[in-house]
């Protein structure tokens, strides 16, 4: 059986395959790689990252986000947000971006996977997943990216922050705060913050 046809029958459709993973099948991996993607057997979605299509109802399944991320970095720890995430604060954010920030601590850039785009940032802490305090701590270090007006999202947060559990706000603000955003919470709050 030709090294090809033997790494076809090992894919799973629907599962995602580094480069790596593949090569002790072939002693000419990138060859073989280049075939199988060619005749549609094998997709390529990203550097050293491989798909094996699954077709479903509609069309070709496209990969999940999750996973996607998760094979690219080799890592699990990572968390996702979309600057359209902000509007369920109510603080008068109402754009839609097609736009996907993946904190990390492995790769910084914009990588094109399974084409899509998304937004690597290193950061060296962020929570496990968002809560609403953590989420408005993240708009807050994102507010100048945002094609709302800064000033009227301030004050509408301004006018909601008892909304917000204080604790848990100045707690995120200390772990994940920029120094803007832990000055404007201070501001906003007064001088009696524990991360003071």
């Amino acid at each position: 059986m030709l090294k090809k046809e033997f790494i076809k029958n090992k894919l799973v459709p629907g599962t995602l395959y580094r480069r790596s993973e593949l090569e002790e099948f072939s002693t000419s991996i990138d060859r073989h790689l280049g075939q199988l993607v060619k005749e549609g057997t094998l997709k390529k979605v990203g550097p050293g990252l491989y798909l094996r299509p699954e077709m479903i109802v509609f069309g070709e399944k496209v990969a999940d986000t999750k996973e996607l991320i998760r094979a690219f970095l080799k890592d699990d720890r990572f968390l996702t947000v979309s600057f359209s995430s902000y509007n369920a604060l109510g603080l008068g954010t109402t754009q839609l971006y097609n736009h996907m920030i993946v904190y990390n601590h492995k790769r910084h850039g914009e990588f094109k996977l399974d084409n899509r785009f998304f937004e690597f940032r290193m950061k060296s802490a962020f929570p496990a997943q968002f809560s609403k305090e953590s989420l408005l701590v993240d708009m807050l270090n994102n507010i100048s990216e945002l094609a709302e007006d800064q000033e009227r999202i301030v004050q509408i947060l301004k006018s909601k922050l008892s909304s917000f559990n204080r604790q848990s706000l100045e707690n995120a603000v200390k772990l994940y705060g920029k120094v803007k955003t832990k000055k404007l919470i201070k501001i906003l709050y007064g001088k009696n913050l524990l991360y003071a």
